[in-house]
């Protein structure tokens, strides 16, 4: 959007907000305010391009960047700091009349305007501790340990390598690689990581590497002696300035003076704050050079390039600073284009690389937090609905392939390339604040929904260091089969590994938030076991949410209070939209305290004492929600809930639900008795030195080699439902033996089907369908063979010395002799514990080909699934 010669500044870019709206639009591929050079779109595609080799090469490793010729200095007003900035050719008093007014325009309100409301504060993380044990405490640790596993020198190794000091040990690979230009982005992640881990959990041994981190970096920066502090060279930037292609810098020092800081205002680490400060001074420079030699829509080109949250940091740093340098730096990185879009409340953002422009609209809400602007707080409002209206999933993420698409066009983006994880991190924070602004619950819900189906869904389990980049919603896939898979420990380094390594260091950010006034109020918007020690009010308040279940009828939560002061204080509890009035209710000190209306607040105001004890009963009931998809064609696409918790069916690629004629969802979906657990086995058989288990997949009996760890296709494979053929009969096996009983033998992923005698799979459960668990006919004591019900005498036998993928067949000792015990061995096994077990929360729901076994998406790992269901009568 070049100005042509002679036109003013401020007629041609004042009311740019508004004007930048008509930005041409030029379909899926991208618009003209986009973040894609010539060849370059998503972090994925950049980064395949510079993991391979190829012949180009990088500037030095050892510059340093631009030399000014003058050193500018703070000038007493925001306003006349903007001045400073005038491009060198503006020299006539009406073009530096315009150049004031286009500040004017840009700057909006007034720095410290008072907003209108008062906005909730955040507590500490110091003062909040997970519960020891729970579901977010387990994934937290989980974090922690990945946080020790890194290793400082190999952290820091680019840097130290970029200005020429002794760089010890080996660079870690993946995006940190020392060719990679993102190199150093996941450092930054690090360093805001461990400032709220240690925060979390004050770990002696955190605290010192991340206090190392931060030495190592200060000597770095100290070597170059000019402010700049990165992983490669400052030439990266003379490539943005010039409109060159190159891999997100300003990105990168995003994460850089994010994490450092983090280090300051969560850790207390002042060497990180003159850090920071002298990175933005640095900065400062760079982007007047490109104002006064060029023209400020050179540096607006230039931001579209990724910039992170640039404008978000440097607002922070401002609270702090007070230095209108940084303020003024802030606004130049608040993107008019996109901003713009969204101030004249247009749904345009179809064909944005998400994960550019959500941070730009954190940097907004900070704008509104340091100046009033109410201009703002309208853009973040409007983006949030936008999002939540037209483009976000059932887990309440948002991207395909790190794009946006068409609004209301969900279900055909369903894919293995859904919901980048860094979306979910920052949509996070867009929620959290406008929840901090309003208290309107649909804020805090989403936060939940994302929190639980997005955040939790990207640890594989207990794994420390193993995480997700994208959370696959297409029909029969993985977690562990899209583009990238699951990552590993020292070779990924994605962007989803810095934002992965923060949302599991900050769980406990978002569950209290304070309330200033004459009596404390406190508001407790997460369901999440954990106590907080509340210093203003002199109270330590613990929750505790009791185990759910799929049978259970209401989420369980109570609230235990300690008191050491006697004032008076106000604690405000969401009542979540998704319960329901009838049956929710509490109780303070076993007194019933009425009615509670979902999508609000129940709030007592007393003076607390030690013995007060608060419950609440929240009705948890099963309901599907539509994709977001306005063509009558893709209506039956829906997602089932529980609850909070998005419900994934297991699944290679059937996807078709058959509800029936019925509107109640409990006549197709069903709940997995917790007896079921105790009557699931696992049947294995030793050939060649190796394990192999029974495993039914695609319609075939088959051996597979035993999974060496948990959550694999595998293990649900070959984890079976052996029961009696009374299905009224909930026989609790547990501590029992099943030789001598005649059971139907059900694969664990197909409720309700079993296999027959032909080794077919059938949802007929007649006389062909029932094995009589014997003892094994090898003799040994601990083994059994399942004979053919209709057919005594016949059992299921594998070979001997064979490899994976043997097929099971069927061998009857009338018609095939046994000769030195080989079907004796063939067609005994070891009857052994589960390899797989029912989620406490399991459902089961009806299929027009078979059943779906329903599960937490958040608790997969490797197993195959679907998100969605095709509903149909």
């Amino acid at each position: 959007m070049a100005r042509g010669p002679g036109v003013p500044v401020a007629a041609a870019l004042g009311v740019v907000l508004i004007l930048a709206a008509a930005a041409s639009w030029h379909g899926a591929e991208g618009k003209a305010c986009t973040n894609a050079f010539p060849g370059l779109t998503s972090h994925t595609e950049r980064a395949a391009a510079q993991l391979r080799p190829a012949p180009a090469s990088e500037p030095g490793h050892h510059g340093h960047g631009h030399e000014h010729g003058h050193e500018q200095h703070l000038t007493p007003t925001d306003e006349s700091t903007w001045m400073s900035l005038m491009p060198r050719r503006a020299l006539r008093r009406e073009e530096a009349f315009d150049w004031l007014m286009l500040y004017r325009k840009l700057r909006g309100a007034t720095a410290g305007e008072t907003r209108g409301g008062a906005i909730l504060s955040e507590v500490s993380l110091h003062d909040v501790r997970l519960e020891l044990g729970s579901l977010y405490w387990r994934a937290q640790q989980t974090n922690l340990e990945y946080l020790l596993l890194l290793d400082v020198d190999r952290l820091v190794w680019s840097f130290r390598k970029q200005v020429g000091l002794t760089a010890p040990g080996t660079p870690y690979g993946g995006w940190e690689g020392p060719d990679v230009q993102l190199r150093g982005h996941f450092v930054g992640h690090y360093l805001s990581a461990t400032a709220k881990m240690w925060a979390s959990t004050h770990n002696d041994t955190l605290k010192e590497k991340m206090s190392s981190v931060v030495d190592t970096l200060y000597d770095c920066q100290k070597k170059v002696g000019t402010g700049y502090l990165s992983a490669f060279p400052s030439e990266f930037f003379d490539w943005v300035e010039a409109i060159k292609p190159v891999w997100a810098p300003y990105y990168t020092i995003h994460k850089i003076m994010q994490g450092l800081l983090d280090q300051y205002t969560v850790a207390g680490n002042s060497k990180a704050l003159d850090m920071v400060v002298t990175m933005a001074n640095y900065f400062s420079d760079r982007v007047m050079n490109v104002i006064q030699k060029y023209s400020i829509e050179r540096h607006w080109e230039s931001l579209n390039e990724e910039t992170g949250g640039m404008n978000d940091v440097l607002y922070q740093l401002y609270t702090i600073t007070n230095d209108l340098k940084h303020l003024t730096l802030a606004h130049l990185f608040d993107k008019p284009c996109f901003l713009g879009l969204l101030a004249v409340q247009a749904d345009s953002i179809s064909g944005f690389h998400s994960n550019t422009h959500i941070p730009v609209v954190i940097g907004a809400q900070m704008r509104y937090e340091v100046t009033g602007d109410p201009l703002y707080k309208q853009i973040a409002t409007f983006f949030m609905d936008t999002i939540n209206s037209s483009h976000t999933y059932a887990t309440g993420g948002t991207s395909a392939g790190e794009f946006w698409t068409y609004p209301k066009h969900l279900a055909e983006t369903l894919s293995t390339e859904n919901e980048e994880s860094c979306t979910t991190y920052n949509m996070l924070k867009i929620s959290r604040n406008l929840f901090r602004w309003t208290k309107e619950i649909a804020y805090a819900d989403y936060y939940e929904r994302a929190l639980i189906n997005g955040v939790l869904s990207i640890q594989r389990g207990t794994d420390p260091g193993v995480m997700i980049y994208m959370l696959p919603q297409a029909p029969g896939h993985s977690k562990a089969v899209s583009y990238h898979g699951w990552g590993t420990k020292y070779d990924s380094f994605w962007c989803c590994y810095g934002t992965g390594i923060e949302s599991f260091s900050k769980l406990g950010d978002s569950i209290y938030f304070e309330e200033k006034g004459d009596t404390p109020a406190l508001n407790i918007i997460q369901y999440i076991p954990s106590t907080l020690n509340w210093k203003a009010a002199g109270l330590t308040v613990t929750q505790q949410i009791k185990a759910l279940s799929s049978s259970d009828l209401y989420l369980q939560v109570s609230l235990s209070i300690s008191a050491t002061t006697s004032q008076s204080a106000k604690l405000n509890f969401r009542i979540p939209s998704w319960t329901s009035a009838d049956g929710a209710g509490a109780t303070l000190n076993d007194k019933d305290l009425g009615s509670l209306s979902p999508g609000s607040f129940l709030s007592i105001t007393r003076q607390w004492n030690s013995e007060d004890h608060l419950s609440l009963r929240f009705p948890i009931r099963l309901r599907t929600e539509a994709i977001k998809d306005d063509r009558p064609e893709y209506a039956s696409l829906q997602a089932v809930l529980f609850g909070p918790f998005v419900l994934a069916g297991l699944s290679t690629g059937d996807w078709d639900a058959k509800a029936g004629n019925s509107s109640t969802i409990s006549d197709w979906i069903t709940v997995v008795p917790s007896v079921y657990n105790s009557q699931l086995v696992t049947f294995t058989q030793v050939s060649n030195g190796k394990t192999f288990v029974l495993s039914s997949a695609n319609g075939s009996l088959t051996m597979q080699e035993r999974p060496e760890v948990d959550g694999t296709g595998t293990a649900i494979h070959a984890t079976f439902r052996a029961h009696p053929q009374d299905s009224t009969e909930l026989h609790d096996m547990h501590g029992t033996t099943m030789k001598g009983a005649s059971m139907l033998i059900e694969p664990f992923d197909l409720p309700g089907t079993v296999i027959t005698n032909n080794l077919t799979l059938s949802a007929q459960k007649g006389s062909d369908s029932l094995f009589n668990i014997v003892p094994g006919l090898d003799g040994n004591p601990n083994s059994v063979s399942l004979e053919l019900g209709n057919k005594p005498g016949c059992f299921l036998v594998t070979g001997v010395d064979y490899p994976a993928g043997m097929k099971i067949q069927v061998s009857c000792k009338s018609s095939l002799q046994s000769i030195g015990g080989i079907l004796e061995q063939a067609a005994s096994f070891l009857q052994t514990a589960p390899l797989r077990q029912y989620h406490p929360i399991s459902f089961i729901a009806k299929g027009v080909r078979r059943n779906f076994l329903l599960e937490p998406l958040y608790s997969l790992r490797d197993e195959f699934y679907t998100v969605y269901f095709s509903v149909g009568a």
